[in-house]
């Protein structure tokens, strides 16, 4: 049966493309969103208007989710780290190089290939016929965790929860140099890099589409040259640790996209950086099912424990 959900616009809102809206509201591509909106499948309040109609606060979106089509990618054995289970969600602690959902180039292997094969047809249909189950996500090579909803009422929960800001998500990171201050938080707008559609940026200028972001970091220990940090967002934009930090002069140790890896520490000890030193350590959410509070967590990889250890001996 098509899933309906109505939406409520808010002051944070106005502005945005309803196209936008809607696919981070359901979590699929903008093109998904667009073919949603040219089907009839999304109206305000009421009516069919265009993609790229500007929403105006308190404006009441309707999206209608066709019925899911049977998943495109394939099941495969492949082997998780599940740090919890139940019938409504499941956590996974993603290794680094695992891409989350298929895409161009990454037909194979991802996650979703492994939850296709260990959850069988327990998995939320809302991400679409490539994305199912999937709340949100973390890069390639971003290591840590991330809740999967395992129908589609959990995947709804779970989406509000994100767009009010109500699940927690620490992220413990390596950056080049040392902070200035014990702590401090970065509050600048991020969207998609003017001149590099690959990248993202601090987009100050209110002429062009960005979307606020706020991450608040505190330094765990400093070494010579880097600094091992704890970083919580308060928003979940794309990249948006790695643009935060590299924005104030401190990029993610071995990050290729924002300026990191060009160190002579990441020339010397390639054998243990595999692109960003960043992974998702604790993730707190109120559980779709019994409204409990729960948190989870997941040690540092052996890669970033590797650097850490190093840079404790170069100290």
């Amino acid at each position: 049966m098509p899933k309906k959900t109505l939406l409520t616009a808010t002051a944070d809102d106005m502005g945005a493309r309803l196209d936008s809206l809607v696919s981070e509201h359901a979590d699929m591509t903008r093109s998904a969103a667009v073919k949603l909106i040219e089907n009839g499948n999304v109206t305000v309040g009421g009516a069919g208007e265009p993609k790229n109609y500007k929403i105006r606060s308190c404006d009441i979106i309707e999206i209608t989710l066709p019925e899911t089509l049977p998943c495109e990618a394939q099941p495969e054995n492949i082997p998780l780290d599940i740090i919890y289970e139940d019938n409504d969600v499941i956590v996974i602690n993603k290794p680094s190089g695992m891409v989350v959902h298929p895409a161009a180039g990454n037909e194979s292997a991802t996650l979703v290939n492994a939850l296709l094969y260990h959850c069988a047809d327990s998995l939320s249909g809302i991400g679409g016929v490539a994305r199912p189950g999937i709340v949100h996500r973390i890069d390639k090579d971003t290591s840590g965790l991330l809740v999967v909803a395992k129908n589609d009422e959990a995947h709804l929960a779970l989406q509000a929860q994100l767009k009010g800001h109500h699940i927690s998500r620490v992220y413990h990171a390596i950056v080049i140099g040392n902070l200035k201050n014990d702590e401090g938080t970065v509050d600048a707008p991020i969207g998609r890099h003017p001149t590099d559609r690959k990248k993202m940026a601090v987009i100050k200028d209110p002429a062009m589409r960005s979307r606020d972001a706020v991450t608040h970091y505190k330094v765990i220990k400093r070494f010579h040259g880097f600094t091992y940090v704890q970083c919580e967002l308060e928003t979940g934009r794309t990249h948006q640790i790695r643009v935060h930090m590299a924005s104030i002069g401190h990029p993610l140790l071995g990050d290729p996209v924002y300026g990191g890896n060009k160190t002579q520490f990441e020339a010397k000890h390639r054998s243990v950086i595999h692109g960003q030193c960043l992974h998702a350590k604790k993730l707190s959410f109120t559980h779709p099912k019994t409204k409990a509070n729960v948190t989870f967590e997941a040690p540092l990889p052996p890669d970033m424990e590797s650097v850490i250890d190093i840079l404790e001996k170069m100290n």
